[in-house]
């Protein structure tokens, strides 16, 4: 793959492998039809999991341990050609070995009578109508020209459906079919065709038979099996699989999707459609202003160019958008006819007003930087993505608040495929509503927060604002405030399958990549190399153990005799050959990294010298990876060089491009365990000046002072902290010697302090203290945790135990660590720096709330 799989997805692209294998094996042995299902919310990069699934299915995978599938066929289905060709660039993006011919857009004349292994193919709904030339018999045209009976559609060899039951029927080859956006339409009556080629496709018909393995990519696993049972009615037998669902939380925390979606709508009734389409020019010319200015601080290559959307009705009124574009250009210097487009469609030109506006291709706008403005219908509102997109207005009425989230769900992918460090603003989509009421929006914030179920891109710890400003550093916070804030530690969530050794050597590469340390990668190979040898010798008798292991094959032989029930067994020894030799050297590979044992077989051998040299080294190479004692040295040297080479070189990598410094954030995070990490500076941060009570009410926030980032007044509005909160809040600045506070981001991001732990399942996940404030005392400025801490939740105790552990590796460097809870009308907290309150919460089998009743619990002054 060439790009690095977020931890979410290496293991759902793991747990569908194994549903595939299953599917296969149930298939082959037993003649079993199977469903599968991948599930995960907009932006997590379901293309991308499908790209290293794929790629493992057909050529195997040394991460995934899986071997390859050599009849492997993969048919993508969709409804869209458009979305199918955006599918195939991703694949060919995400694959470094999946190529341009191995992706087959099936187009008339495809005369195959059977799929060829190692390939994915692309169909869509219309390929499979009656009038496709791809599936209708003769025409009377056709017949005109005299070919007989033997005739087939169109002059082809095959019809599609013959070519797709050939494939199944041959036992070298096993059809993968994937049903793409799998949720979409099945249940409408716009997509009752889809319904009825699909149902062919899955269910067989005419005598054709189904397809065995069908596996859906989809939003919503509920609408996955609501397709399927359409799909599939009257099939006999077909068993639905373990769904393999992503966790919305840890894809919003990968910063893979934008953590704010600010909503701007009128405070009052009336026509506003032009003055908030002004709005939406503003907000595009900032910006664009801001990403500017971001892409020349970071040297990006392909700077990031905002795009706005303007969203209409199923039948606008060409006037009013013509008016509408005359506001953004008023706003938008230079704005011209060539950057803006439309995808309605028709794929006609279109005139609005004054403006001739030309079409383009929804999978193009992405890559179309000059298309400043896109004006839509609802199309786009499933399967089209455009992480550029950062404003939308939206003529549609407050009754189609469910087209508002989809297509919202769709805006949400960060441009760069990463969070920007510290910004919120640039981490953040716009989204203009003229025509809906405050009441609608409330509606609106209940969706995408997950409050209603089964919305596109909702869930996680996504921000939505109705009333946004920009907040910048506060200029009233002691510069002591900001030091302290740089000492502070944070931690890293481990990594699934990580190993030192490889962990080593990407972070020689990086050093090397940013000049660092120029020949970074040899000089660890040469001291990776004496630290081999030196193990080599200290534990020479278990190596020559393991090198006769390695040179022998055992063997059973069974034998049978004709005419009797009797089984003999012969067991004997072979002398590996060259075949089984590189097949132990797999597992140097895997224990050392593919590039430390393999320039340690070349350090072994004498480039010059015989193959039995060469032969020697893998033998050797090989067998060291086998001795316990030796793997878990090597692991810990080279752990203990990549600590050095991480604090040697702080300060340099610090200076380096956001995209550079994240690259090394994810090194560091390569460990079994979590580890220590600093804390960047936030840069700007947006929030929301008004509230929304459980009535849908709309008010304003209150208040306060003294936050790290503040608006132009110095305040901070509590908008996002439920009432016990802003009264923990408001004792704490009330506090001696406060000095400042910050509001904890609940996500992943450089400056968001992290603590690691894991879940009940075992499973490591973050937490996310909600506070840091910071006091004077004793004349120095330190910094306190204090928690807020749910009690009703299923991980509160993990979570209680995580800050506990936290307190005492890192105690010492805090005043105080704290967790606050409600307990009936008294808050209650615990001190996480008494090493008897970690003991207990640590040992003592309670449930949360219980350890704040008992005596290890103080009352919490307000």
């Amino acid at each position: 793959m060439k790009f690095t799989l977020k931890d979410y997805q290496e293991n759902a692209v793991d747990a569908v492998l194994h549903q595939l294998d299953r599917a296969k094996t149930l298939w082959e042995r037993d003649g079993k039809m199977t469903s599968l299902a991948l599930t995960a919310p907009t932006g997590a990069g379901k293309t991308v999991m499908a790209a290293a699934a794929i790629e493992a299915l057909f050529y195997g995978s040394t991460t995934f341990d899986v071997e390859a599938d050599k009849g492997a066929v993969v048919l993508w289905f969709s409804d869209d050609p458009n979305l199918n060709e955006q599918t195939r660039m991703r694949l060919l993006d995400a694959s470094d070995r999946i190529n341009p011919s191995d992706l087959v857009v099936i187009e008339p004349p495809f005369a195959k009578p059977k799929l060829e292994p190692g390939r994915v193919y692309f169909l869509n709904t219309q390929k499979l109508s009656k009038s496709s030339k791809l599936t209708r018999g003769h025409t009377e045209d056709d017949s005109a020209l005299d070919f007989g009976s033997a005739a087939t559609p169109d002059l082809q060899g095959f019809t599609i459906w013959e070519t797709i039951a050939n494939t199944i029927a041959d036992d070298d080859l096993t059809l993968y079919l994937v049903l793409d956006e799998a949720h979409r339409g099945f249940n409408t009556n716009a997509s009752r065709d889809k319904t009825t080629l699909v149902r062919k496709l899955v269910q067989g018909h005419a005598g054709y038979p189904p397809v065995p393995i069908v596996w859906g990519i989809s939003a919503t696993i509920a609408h996955f099996k609501e397709a399927m049972a359409a799909a599939d009615t009257g099939a006999s037998g077909r068993s639905a699989l373990p769904a393999v669902t992503v966790d919305a939380s840890l894809v919003q925390e990968s910063g893979l999707v934008k953590d704010v979606v600010s909503l701007n709508i009128p405070n009052e009734t009336g026509n506003f459609d032009t003055t908030l389409v002004t709005l939406a020019a503003q907000r595009l010319v900032a910006t664009s202003a801001r990403w500017a200015e971001y892409s020349r601080e970071q040297s990006l290559t392909e700077p990031v160019v905002p795009l706005l959307v303007l969203q209409v009705p199923n039948t606008p009124d060409p006037d009013e958008i013509g008016r509408a574009l005359d506001a953004i250009a008023a706003e938008v210097d230079d704005l011209r006819g060539a950057q803006v487009a439309h995808v309605f469609g028709d794929h006609t030109r279109q005139e609005f007003g004054a403006w001739d506006v030309p079409w383009i291709e929804p999978q193009r706008v992405q890559d179309t930087p000059s298309v400043r403005v896109l004006i839509a219908k609802d199309a786009i509102s499933t399967g089209w993505d455009c992480p550029r997109a950062e404003v939308m207005v939206s003529f549609r009425p407050a009754k189609d608040s469910t087209h508002i989230t989809q297509l919202l769900g769709r805006m949400v992918r960060s441009p760069l495929a990463r969070r920007v460090p510290g910004d919120e603003a640039l981490n953040s989509v716009e989204c203009i509503l003229p025509f809906f009421d405050r009441t609608t929006a409330g509606k609106v914030v209940r969706f995408l927060t997950g409050q209603l179920e089964e919305m596109p891109g909702s869930g996680g710890s996504k921000k939505i604002i109705l009333d946004g400003k920009s907040l910048a550093p506060n200029p009233n916070i002691p510069a002591a405030v900001w030091d302290a804030w740089d000492a502070l530690p944070t931690q890293t969530l481990p990594k699934r399958g990580a190993r030192p050794v490889q962990r080593l050597v990407a972070l020689a590469q990086a050093l090397a990549y940013d000049s660092v340390v120029p020949g970074a990668l040899k000089s660890v190979e040469t001291e990776m190399h004496a630290v081999l040898d030196g193990f080599a010798t200290r534990y020479a008798a278990k190596l020559d153990e393991q090198i006769d292991e390695v040179l022998r094959v055992d063997v059973q032989q069974i034998v049978g005799t004709s005419g009797s029930t009797k089984l003999s067994y012969r067991e004997f020894s072979m002398r590996a050959d060259d075949r089984a030799i590189r097949s132990a050297f797999e597992e140097a590979k895997k224990a050392f990294g593919a590039d430390i044992a393999q320039s340690y077989v070349n350090h072994l051998a004498d480039r010059d010298g015989a193959d039995d040299d060469l032969r020697d080294a893998y033998v050797k190479a090989s067998a060291l990876a086998t001795v316990k004692e030796v793997r878990a040295r090597v692991d810990q040297e080279a752990t203990e060089l990549a600590t050095r080479w991480f604090a040697a070189h702080r300060v340099a990598i610090k200076s380096l491009p956001d995209v550079r410094q994240q690259d090394y954030d994810e090194i560091r995070a390569m460990t079994t365990e979590p580890q220590r990490a600093s804390l960047g500076r936030p840069r700007s941060r947006v929030e929301d000046y008004s509230v929304v009570d459980e009535h849908e009410q709309v008010s304003k926030a209150p208040v306060v002072d003294r936050h790290l980032m503040s608006d132009e007044d110095g305040f901070f509005p509590l908008s996002s902290l439920n009432s016990w909160e802003q009264q923990v809040v408001i004792a704490e600045l009330d506090q001696p010697g406060a000095l400042g506070w910050y509001r904890n981001p609940p996500r992943s991001a450089n400056d968001s302090l992290g603590i690691a732990y894991r879940d009940p399942q075992g499973g490591w996940r973050t937490m996310y203290p909600d506070f840091v404030f910071f006091h004077e005392v004793q004349g120095e400025v330190k910094a306190s945790i204090v928690d807020p801490h749910g009690t009703h939740l299923d991980d509160a105790v993990v979570k209680l135990q995580a800050l506990a552990e936290f307190a005492q590796e890192f105690g010492a460097e805090f005043h105080r660590i704290e967790s606050v809870a409600a307990v009936g009308k008294q808050l209650r907290v615990l001190d996480m720096k008494r090493g008897s309150v970690q003991q207990s919460v640590l040992h003592e089998p309670k449930a949360a709330v219980d350890f704040y009743t008992s005596d290890i619990a103080v009352d919490y002054t307000v």
